[in-house]
C-alpha cells in the first residue's frame, strides 16, 4: 500500500481523536452560560447545542484555508515536506489538548493549531535553509503577514472580550437589577429584542453568508442589507416575545438563553472546526493534488495546488459536526473543563479552586480603593441607586429557597454573556479569522461576573488569581505547541517512518494513560460529591459526619505506617508517593471545610442544631490531617536532606504507638456506628494508655541523647513525630465527642433545643 495513503488515513483517525478531544475542552464555550443558568435540564441543553454544531459546522467551509495558507506558503514545500508538517501538528494538537483536558482547563484550540502550524513549518524551514542549503530563509518560507494578523486578532480579543462584557453587563444590570422580575414588561421585551436580535443576525445571518449549500445569490442577499434585515428581526422578535410575555406564561429568559446556547454552538463550530479537521482535509486534499500529477516524485513536487481555493465537501463537514455532537454527549473530561470556568464566575463564595497571588492582591486592593474614591465623588442619591440594583439579596434568597437546584448566575448575566460571545466570534468568522473562541467566552464570562459584583471582597483575590492561571496556561499553550511541533516535525523528518510509526505508538500509550489518570480523578470526585447532591436531612447529615471520619481513618492507616517504614529504609521514592497520597487526603478534608457554608445554606430548617456538631468534626478532620501532615512533610524533608535515619528501635516503637492508635480509632468508631456509648470510660483509659506510652518513648529519648546515641536532627524529627500521635489521640477523642453528641441530638425534636443567634 502507497505509505503515503497510510499517513492520510491516519491524518483521518487523529482528526476524529482531535475533535473528540477538541470538543471535550471547547464544550465550555458554549456550554457554559446555560448550565450556570440551570435554565433547563443538561440533556435539553446539549440537544439544542448539539443542533448549533450541526449548522455550524456545514457553513464552515471557508475557515479551511486557514489550515492550507494562512501560516507558510504551500507552493515553497514538496508534499512530502507537507505530510510530514500536517503529521507533526496533528499529533501535538492531540497531546496538547488531551493534557489541559485532563486537568480540567480549558485551553484554546485555535492558539494551539496556529502555533503547531507555525512551530512545524519554522521547523522545515529550517531544515530547508540549513540542511538542504535552500537560497530562501527562514521566515521566506512563512506566511507572516497573516500569521501576525490572526495571532494579533486572538490577543486583542481577550481584552475587547472583557471590556465589552463588562461594560454591556453593567448597563444591563442598573436596568434589571437582580430583583429582574420586577422590571416592566415593555422593558424585558427590548431588551430581550435587542439580545436576539444581535445574537439571530450576526450568528444565523452573516453565517449563511459562508454556507456552501446555498447559492451565490441567496447569500449575497443576506449581507447587502444590514440595517433592513436588523430592523426586521427587531420587530419580528418585539412582537414574539411580546406576545409570549403577554398571553403565554413561558419564560422568554429561558428562551433567550436556549437561542443563545443554540447561536454561540453555531458559531463556535463555524470558526473552530477548522482547528480539528482543517489539517486532515489539507492532506487530504494535498494527497488527491499529488497524485492527479502520477510519477512525480513526493519530495520535489511542490504544492501550489494548496495555495488555490479548495471546496470542502459538504459530507465531510457533516460528519464532523456528528462526531462533535456524539461527544457532547459521552464526554466527561467536557464536565470538568466546564466546571473551571463556572467556579471562577459564580456568584457568591465557596470553594475556591485557586489560590490568592501577589499581584492578584494588588489588584483587588487597587480595585476597591478605586471603587471607594469614586463612591465618594458619587451624588449620594446616584450611589445609593446603583447600589440598589447590584444589591445580589434576591439571587442569595433565591439560592438558599432552591439549595442544590439554585444557579451559579442568573439569566440576565447569562443573556448577555451569550450575545457578547457570539457576536464577537461570528465576526471573526466572516472576516475568515479563526479566532479563540475559548479566550472570547471565557473572559466575556468573566467580564460580566467582575461587572456583576460576583467577585465581592470574599473571593475577588481568587477568582483573579484564577483568570491569570488560565490566561497564563493559555500563553504557556502557545510556546509549548511551537516547541513541541518543531521537534515533533524534526524526529519524523530524521527519523524516517521509524520515528513517525514510533512516535505515534507513544501517543497512543500517553492517551491510555490520562484516560486512566482522569478516571480515577473522576471516580474520587463523584464519590465526594455522593452526600452533596442527596437532600440533606437529620440522619444523612449524621451519615454524612460518621463516613468522613471513616475515610480519614483508612486513609490514615495506610500514610502513617508506610512514611514510617520508608523513613527507616530512607526510600525517598516511597516517601514521595506517601506525601502525593497525604496531599489527596489533605485537599479531600479541605474541601469539605471549605464548601462548610454552602453546605450548611443547603441544610434544612429542622437540620439547624445539629449544624455546631458537623462543624465541630470538620474542624477536628482538618486538625487530624494538620497532624498527619507534621509526621509526613518531616519525614520527607529528613530523607531528602540525607540526614541519618532513626534507629530501628526508634521506628519499631513509633510503627506499635501507630497501631495502637490505629485500635483507639477503631474502638470509638465501632462505638459510633453502633450508637453504643456505655463502654466511654474504656475509651478514655484508652487514649490514657495512648499518652502514657508517648510520654515512656519520649522519656526513652532523652536516655538516648544522654548517652550521645543520637543526634540533633533525630531528636527533634523524633520528638516532633511523638508529639503529632498525641495530637491525634486527643483530636480523635474530641471527633468521638462530637459525632455522639450529634448522634444523640438527631431524634430530638429540633423545636426544643434553642439555636443562639
Amino acid at each position: 500500500m502507497d505509505i503515503y495513503l497510510v499517513i492520510v488515513l491516519v491524518l483521518g483517525v487523529l482528526a476524529i481523536s482531535d475533535l473528540i478531544i477538541g470538543v471535550s475542552n471547547d464544550a465550555v464555550n458554549f456550554l457554559n452560560t446555560a448550565v450556570g443558568t440551570k435554565i433547563t435540564t443538561f440533556k435539553w441543553i446539549l440537544l439544542v447545542a448539539s443542533l448549533g454544531v450541526i449548522l455550524g459546522a456545514v457553513t464552515s467551509s471557508g475557515m479551511m484555508e486557514v489550515a492550507r495558507k494562512g501560516i507558510f506558503h504551500p507552493g515553497l514545500f514538496s508534499f512530502h515536506e507537507i505530510i510530514l508538517i500536517f503529521l507533526a501538528v496533528m499529533v501535538t494538537d492531540i497531546l496538547l489538548l488531551d493534557g489541559f483536558n485532563t486537568l480540567g482547563m480549558p485551553t484554546s484550540t485555535t492558539v494551539s493549531i496556529v502555533f503547531e502550524l507555525l512551530g512545524a513549518a519554522v521547523g522545515m524551514a529550517v531544515i530547508k535553509s540549513f540542511h538542504q542549503e535552500s537560497d530562501l530563509s527562514v521566515m521566506e518560507y512563512i506566511n507572516s503577514g497573516k500569521a501576525l494578523f490572526i495571532i494579533s486578532g486572538i490577543l486583542l480579543s481577550v481584552v475587547v472580550a472583557f471590556t465589552v462584557g463588562a461594560v454591556l453587563q453593567y448597563i444591563s444590570r442598573v436596568i434589571f437589577s437582580f430583583d429582574y422580575h420586577k422590571t416592566p414588561k415593555w422593558i424585558t421585551i427590548l431588551w430581550a429584542g435587542v439580545v436576539m436580535t444581535s445574537i439571530s443576525y450576526f450568528v444565523i445571518v452573516k453565517g449563511l453568508k459562508s454556507a456552501t449549500f446555498l447559492d451565490s445569490t441567496t447569500r449575497m442577499m443576506f449581507v447587502s442589507h444590514p440595517l433592513k434585515i436588523s430592523v426586521y428581526l427587531l420587530g419580528s422578535w418585539v412582537v414574539i416575545l411580546g406576545g409570549l410575555i403577554y398571553l403565554t406564561k413561558i419564560n422568554v429568559f429561558k428562551i433567550i438563553i436556549l437561542f443563545g446556547t443554540f447561536a454561540l454552538a453555531v458559531a463556535f463550530s463555524g470558526n473552530d472546526l477548522v482547528n480539528f479537521i482543517g489539517v486532515p482535509l489539507a492532506g487530504y486534499a494535498s494527497y488527491l493534488d499529488f497524485t492527479s500529477h502520477g510519477g512525480v516524485d513526493a519530495h520535489s513536487y511542490l504544492m501550489e495546488g494548496l495555495a488555490g481555493k479548495v471546496k470542502t465537501p459538504i459530507i465531510l463537514l457533516l460528519l464532523a459536526g456528528v462526531i462533535m455532537m456524539i461527544t457532547l454527549y459521552l464526554s466527561s473530561k467536557a464536565k470538568a473543563v466546564v466546571k473551571t470556568s463556572l467556579d471562577l464566575g459564580r456568584q457568591g463564595g465557596g470553594d475556591e479552586r485557586f489560590g490568592s497571588s501577589a499581584l492578584s492582591r494588588a489588584i483587588v486592593r487597587f480595585s476597591v480603593k478605586t471603587g471607594q474614591r469614586i463612591n465618594k465623588v458619587l451624588p449620594a442619591p446616584v450611589s445609593s441607586f446603583l447600589s440598589s440594583r447590584f444589591d445580589d439579596s434576591p439571587f442569595r434568597k433565591m439560592v438558599r429557597k432552591l439549595k442544590e437546584l439554585a444557579p451559579e448566575f442568573d439569566v440576565i448575566r447569562g443573556g448577555v454573556t451569550l450575545m457578547v460571545s457570539s457576536i464577537l466570534i461570528s465576526l471573526a468568522t466572516n472576516m475568515k479569522l479563526p479566532l479563540s473562541t475559548t479566550y472570547v467566552t471565557f473572559m466575556v464570562a468573566m467580564g460580566t461576573s467582575f461587572a456583576d459584583g460576583a467577585w465581592g471582597r470574599e473571593s475577588a483575590v481568587y477568582r483573579v488569581s484564577g483568570v491569570f492561571a488560565v490566561v497564563g496556561g493559555w500563553f504557556f499553550t502557545a510556546f509549548i505547541a511551537f516547541t513541541i511541533s518543531f521537534i515533533m516535525l524534526n524526529i519524523f523528518y530524521f527519523g524516517g517512518w521509524i520515528g513517525v510509526f514510533g512516535m505515534l505508538a507513544i501517543v497512543i500509550y500517553v492517551l491510555y494513560r490520562t484516560h486512566l489518570y482522569h478516571r480515577q480523578k473522576q471516580s474520587e470526585n463523584e464519590e465526594d460529591q455522593i452526600v452533596e447532591l442527596v437532600n440533606i436531612n437529620r440522619q444523612s447529615l449524621v451519615d454524612k459526619g460518621l463516613s468522613r471520619i471513616e475515610r480519614v481513618k483508612t486513609e490514615m492507616d495506610k500514610v502513617i505506617p508506610s512514611a514510617l517504614q520508608s523513613l527507616l529504609t530512607e526510600d525517598l521514592n516511597e516517601l514521595q508517593k506517601v506525601k502525593k497520597r497525604f496531599s489527596s487526603l489533605n485537599s479531600r478534608t479541605k474541601k469539605w471545610k471549605d464548601n462548610l457554608d454552602q453546605t450548611i445554606s443547603k441544610m434544612p430548617e429542622d437540620t439547624m442544631d445539629l449544624a455546631h456538631y458537623y462543624v465541630q468534626i470538620l474542624d477536628y478532620l482538618r486538625e487530624l490531617t494538620h497532624s498527619v501532615s507534621h509526621i509526613v512533610i518531616p519525614s520527607y524533608k529528613h530523607v531528602s536532606n540525607n540526614h541519618k535515619p532513626l534507629k530501628e528501635d526508634q521506628i519499631n516503637q513509633l510503627l506499635q504507638l501507630a497501631n495502637h492508635t490505629s485500635d483507639f480509632f477503631n474502638q470509638f468508631i465501632g462505638m459510633l456506628q453502633k450508637k453504643d456509648f456505655d463502654d466511654y470510660a474504656a475509651l478514655l483509659a484508652t487514649q490514657e494508655e495512648l499518652i502514657k506510652e508517648n510520654s515512656t518513648l519520649r522519656k526513652l529519648q532523652i536516655k538516648r541523647i544522654k548517652k550521645g546515641d543520637v543526634g540533633t536532627r533525630n531528636s527533634l524529627l523524633y520528638f516532633n513525630i511523638l508529639a503529632e500521635f498525641k495530637n491525634l489521640s486527643i483530636f480523635g477523642l474530641n471527633l468521638f465527642k462530637s459525632q455522639r453528641d450529634m448522634i444523640n441530638a438527631v431524634d430530638v425534636d429540633p423545636s426544643e433545643v434553642e439555636i443562639s443567634e
